[in-house]
């Protein structure tokens, strides 16, 4: 049984830093693509960084320059550092993995979400 276990959410004002993990665990045998997406309520999810296997990496727009993704692939671990963050940050985050596990194909993992809320 392969988990994605998130953390590192929480509360920070204007500005602030969080930084976010995303744990891959189980019967893994190969890691591809990681990232994280965010989703409002009463919106669809949107990508806001991925990074592969060997560290290529991209951030959207409206968080570049701010947040910065990256990976430990001997931990099959994602980080996503979130600089001078901003109120319209606050949504909940969602690690996403493509990865093969033992008698699996390729597959999407999603973790369970952490909130990030920023306000003063």
């Amino acid at each position: 049984q392969v988990q994605l276990v998130e953390s590192g959410g929480g509360l920070v004002q204007p500005g602030g830093s969080l930084r976010l993990s995303c744990a891959a665990s189980g019967s893994i045998l190969s890691v591809y693509h990681m990232g994280w997406y965010r989703q409002a309520p009463g919106k669809q999810r949107e990508l806001v960084a991925t990074i592969s296997a060997g560290g290529s990496n991209s951030v959207v727009d409206s968080v570049k320059g701010r947040f910065t993704i990256s990976r430990d692939n001997a931990k099959n671990t994602v980080y996503l550092q979130m600089n001078r963050l901003k109120p319209e940050d606050t949504t909940v985050y969602y690690c996403h993995a493509v990865l093969k596990a033992l008698n699996r194909p390729p597959t999407n993992y999603w973790g369970q979400g952490t909130q990030v809320t920023v306000s003063s």
